[in-house]
């Protein structure tokens, strides 16, 4: 696993336990989770983005600048 040794992955582990605390680890694994798995579902969808205005936008930009031509 990237070159690294049983023992350079505990000195690892042990410096972050020491930098977080163990309070804060189940928080950043789970943070960490989470990005990951937003991370692919965003791949995973469309690659293209839809700039179309829906109608309601579009009624509502119409109401505005009706309104600010008055």
């Amino acid at each position: 696993m990237f070159g690294l040794g049983p023992l350079e992955i505990a000195i690892i582990a042990i410096v972050v336990v020491l930098l977080f605390g163990t309070r804060r680890l189940p928080e950043l694994g789970s943070g960490l989770g989470k990005a990951i798995s937003n991370f692919k579902k965003g791949y995973r969808e469309s690659q293209t983005i839809d700039v179309t205005p829906s109608k309601e936008e579009e009624k509502s930009s119409a109401d505005s600048s009706s309104k600010s031509d008055s």
